[in-house]
């Protein structure tokens, strides 16, 4: 068997919201080369913990550890968590009206590196990234989310991991609110930027972009924890039997 180490190890993490637990004792490891889908129901604690692991300072760490490529970033900032190699695709991106996307995309790449990208460098990689996945040139003098849909919207997302090629890209529930044309178009987009030296965790609720992204394992997170793992046969189940099945398991 071939050893794939380790991007992302989360150790017996517990996660507090305003003085309520969260995230109560969840390990999770996700290894060079691995898409692992995160499931579960509403109110589970999924989006909680993309925001855990991205340093939001609304979600406290009371206790464990997050060890990205075998550095403890606990006590980073986001930004830091960023420079890096992880990167959040956030639900509900925010609009930002009066900066161009191009502009946006210059200065987060700015922010990574520490300096600023020569223009012609920086246009050559806009231009190829935005070539892989199939987007029009217009887009980049638009304003950021600014009137998009929820596709160009998850298109921007994508767009941002591709420039920036994170380590691990943590990508919450980007099938939120899309048709099936813009699923298909956001699935096949992280397939094609997908790699061997990154990895991916997919969370989402229901299995229909598990459909066009075929994940290396599952994990279900219920009540904060991970109750349930294995293959890409644990979504048929799931899709079966929906979650009570889980939940009366671990009663």
């Amino acid at each position: 068997m071939e050893y794939r180490r380790s991007l992302l190890e989360v150790r017996d993490l517990h996660v507090e919201v305003e003085g309520k637990e969260v995230i109560r004792g969840l390990d999770l490891v996700l290894h060079r080369g691995e898409k692992l889908a995160l499931m579960g129901p509403n109110g589970s604690g999924k989006s909680s913990l993309s925001m855990a692991l991205m340093g939001h300072p609304g979600y406290k760490i009371k206790r464990g550890a997050i060890v990205l490529d075998g550095n403890d970033i606990t006590g980073l900032s986001p930004d830091r968590r960023a420079k890096v190699g992880l990167f959040l695709a956030m639900q509900n991106p925010v609009v930002v009206q009066g900066l161009s996307v191009t502009n946006f995309l210059r200065a987060i790449l700015k922010a990574k590196r520490g300096e600023e990208v020569p223009i012609r460098e920086f246009r050559e990689m806009l231009v190829k990234a935005m070539g892989l996945l199939e987007m029009e040139r217009s887009f980049a003098a638009r304003y950021v989310n600014d009137g998009f849909s929820g596709g160009e919207k998850k298109k921007l997302e994508l767009l941002q991991m591709t420039l920036l090629n994170p380590k691990v890209a943590v990508v919450d529930e980007i099938d939120s609110g899309l048709d099936v044309d813009a699923l298909k178009i956001v699935a096949e987009g992280i397939n094609r930027v997908a790699s061997e030296e990154s990895a991916f965790l997919l969370i989402t609720h229901y299995r229909r972009i598990l459909d066009y992204i075929r994940p290396d394992g599952v994990a279900v997170l219920m009540e904060g924890r991970i109750v349930a793992s294995g293959g890409p046969e644990l979504i048929n189940q799931i899709d079966r039997q929906g979650y009570d099945w889980l939940a009366v398991k671990t009663a």
